[in-house]
Formats: structure tokens, C-alpha cells, sequence
């Protein structure tokens, strides 16, 4: 077991800011109701069950229900129950109906832990964060706002279908592992979870 760090996201305190990390990634934020009924949804398609399972348990540790289902193509699916405390992320969050990167959106430890969860992968010696193909407009901004935390990505596959951001570099690796924490229990976590070298 490696030293927790000071900067890893089991050092932070949960909040529901956290589950923008999902947003980084393919997850979708919906408005429900109106007026003094506003609220919000976050759900994300992830491609294991493990993956569902542990940001289910960061949605509950932010003070929200979290479900678990799954797709009509029988893939899980994470979502949260409709809760007020989410409408500000909807709002800044989205343009229109459009998900956009709010400008001064910083990916912290806790944010970076959700988005690895959704939809990190190894890729060789490298880490890939994946990126939600339905909103080209937020990759851009996504790179530069992990630049601004110390970690500069290549952004990569903008034509296909599974855009990421590529993590390369010890160092640059040696500081997402710090700041993702360890991983989720399980063995398929283990190998899908980023690794300094």
C-alpha cells in the first residue's frame, strides 16, 4: 500500500462538486421540474460494473441517492436520483442543451478519482481520460483545465468515437496516481486504474 498523499482524493473531503469529474467525462446533467421544484440528474454510461459501483458510493458519499441500472444494450448505468443540490452544476455546466466546461473549472482530486472511474484506461505506459464524443466543443477546454492543475494531456482520437486526453510522463502519471488515490477493490479496477511506473 503506498503513503497516502496529501494531495490524493481520500484526503479531501466529499462534496457534490466531486461528480463534476463525471461531467469531464461522457456523463450528462438533466434539469427536472421548475420554480422551487428545480433539481438535476447526473448519469453516466460506464463500461463495467465495477466502474458503476464505485461512483455510486462517491455519489452517496457526496450526500445523494445514486442508482444503478442499465442501458436498453445492457451496459450499467449510473445516475443520481433528481436533487436541488445539482442545479448549479446543470447551470454552469450547460449552455442551452449543450454541456460546455465552465471557464474557471479546476479538476481536483476527487474530480480527477470520479473521471478516472467513468472513463479512465490504460493505454501501454500512458493514461487515457476519456471524453464524452457528443461535445467536441469541451475537449479543449478540458486539456487546458488539466494543464492548469500540473497535468498536461494530449488530446487525442477528436474524429472517432473515443476521444480521450492522454497522460504520458512519469511525472505528469507519478501526479494523476497522487491525486486519484488507490483503487476500487477490484481486480479489473486494479488494471484499469493509473499507474506511475
Amino acid at each position: 500500500m503506498s503513503q497516502l498523499s496529501f494531495f490524493s482524493a481520500e484526503a479531501v473531503p466529499p462534496a457534490v462538486a466531486d461528480l463534476t469529474g463525471i461531467l469531464a467525462g461522457p456523463g450528462q446533467v438533466v434539469v427536472v421540474g421548475q420554480g422551487k421544484d428545480r433539481a438535476a440528474r447526473l448519469s453516466v454510461v460506464v463500461d463495467a460494473q465495477w466502474r458503476a459501483e464505485a461512483l455510486a458510493a462517491m455519489i452517496a458519499d457526496a450526500g445523494l441517492v445514486a442508482e444503478i441500472g442499465r442501458t436498453d444494450e445492457n451496459t450499467p448505468l449510473v445516475r443520481t436520483a433528481p436533487d436541488p443540490l445539482l442545479s448549479a452544476i446543470a447551470t454552469s455546466w450547460t449552455r442551452g442543451a449543450v454541456k460546455t466546461v465552465p471557464p474557471q473549472w479546476l479538476p481536483g482530486p476527487r474530480e480527477l478519482r470520479a473521471w478516472t472511474l467513468a472513463a479512465g484506461m490504460p493505454e501501454a505506459d500512458r493514461y487515457l481520460l476519456g471524453l464524452d464524443p457528443h461535445a467536441p466543443d469541451t475537449h479543449t477546454a478540458l486539456a487546458a483545465a488539466m494543464m492548469r492543475v500540473g497535468i498536461a494531456p494530449t488530446l487525442i482520437g477528436t474524429r472517432g468515437t473515443h476521444p480521450a486526453l492522454r497522460i504520458s510522463g512519469r511525472r505528469r502519471l507519478s501526479r494523476l496516481v497522487e491525486n486519484v488515490g488507490e483503487p476500487p477493490g477490484e481486480p479489473e479496477a486494479f488494471h484499469n486504474w493509473p499507474h506511475s511506473g
